[in-house]
């Protein structure tokens, strides 16, 4: 969202990002546009959801716009009703499948309720974009909506870090289905430290894992991090971890924003071998993929890609190549004459 509001911004549009304020969320950054963070009295759950769709409605409601875009099925009721009230423009930016994830997925009455709210608004949403081809072709098959693609890909820095250390590094939400059952005791198996940085739903089980399987001395968690001080952890990665099960189309599907900060940092990455990572995989060669996401296995790639020095070397050198065509400086391109097109 940061990429995507600054580039808005810098072409001239006025924007507003609105998300939530939790107790433990960092301090906001000045930024090149407006920002403004809802507090909720419940944490999470239904009443959350409730609660904040509420807030964000009557917020929203004294708001003078031009057009609202929705983030993501969480946010789409408000801005739907507010476009209809409002007689204004609506996007959709589907940064998911979001009945697929597998936090809804597997279960059924939550997924009735977000199924619900996903057939009563998609359709409605002609204008969108999403993260992936393979994404955009099921929106198109369930509710015909011709979402553009405009990959959530870090901004190129030519500056790759020269002082690599030992460790491996997961960055990004800390959430069910990320593999952390199976990747914490695979930790058993290799001789080196996995730093995870970021938060989550799946946090506290996470941290119940390193504790179970005995591996304190090796894993540790920084939680959420500035922007700035995450791409300094990144830079100096040795091996960086894409990790996703496959429960839900969602992950199948996927296209994470660590897959091209990792390829940006010039970090090879351990991955799984999913659709759109292998598609980018057979052009540039950035990745060992994996379908195996055992403990065992994991380490064993793992441990490979550590004694391999020269084998390392090589997806350095194509991380660094494949920066240079895959990057926001292209994808945002793509943006601006997407917004452009829907104010004429």
């Amino acid at each position: 969202m940061i990429r995507i509001c600054t580039s808005l911004a810098n072409a001239g549009y006025n924007v507003l990002l609105i998300g939530r304020k939790k107790g433990r969320s960092i301090e906001l950054q000045k930024k090149d546009y407006q920002q403004k963070r809802i507090y909720c009295y419940f944490e999470k759950g239904k009443l959350f959801y409730a609660e904040y769709n509420l807030r964000l409605f009557f917020y929203l409601l004294l708001k003078k716009m031009d057009c609202i875009c929705a983030i993501d099925l969480d946010t789409i009721l408000p801005c739907y009703y507010l476009s209809r009230i409002k007689k204004i423009k609506r996007i959709y930016d589907a940064h998911e499948l979001f009945c697929e994830m597998k936090e809804i997925v597997t279960r059924p009455k939550i997924y009735e309720i977000w199924k619900w709210i996903e057939r009563h608004t998609i359709p409605h949403f002609i204008n969108g974009y999403t993260v992936n081809e393979f994404i955009a072709a099921e929106y198109k098959k369930m509710y015909g909506c011709n979402y553009e693609v405009i990959r959530n890909i870090s901004k190129y820095n030519t500056l790759q870090s020269q002082a690599r250390g030992n460790f491996i590094l997961y960055q990004g939400a800390i959430n069910e289905g990320r593999c952390f059952e199976t990747i914490i005791p695979a930790m058993k198996l290799v001789n080196a430290k996995l730093i995870i940085c970021g938060d989550g739903n799946f946090m506290q089980q996470a941290k119940a894992l390193v504790i179970q399987h005995e591996v304190s001395d090796k894993i540790s968690f920084t939680g959420m991090l500035p922007p700035a001080l995450l791409r300094e952890y990144t830079g100096k990665a040795y091996i960086g971890i894409n990790l996703v099960e496959n429960k839900g189309l969602n992950n199948y599907y996927s296209l994470a924003n660590r897959f091209f900060d990792y390829i940006h940092a010039a970090v090879p990455q351990l991955c799984v071998n999913y659709p759109a990572y292998r598609q980018i995989n057979n052009l540039y060669h950035v990745a060992v993929l994996i379908d195996d996401l055992s403990p065992e296995n994991i380490a064993r790639n793992i441990n490979e890609m550590l004694s391999d020095e020269a084998g390392w070397k090589v997806y350095k050198t194509n991380c660094i190549e494949a920066g240079k065509v895959l990057n926001w400086q292209n994808e945002e391109k793509k943006l601006l004459v997407f917004y452009k097109e829907i104010f004429g």
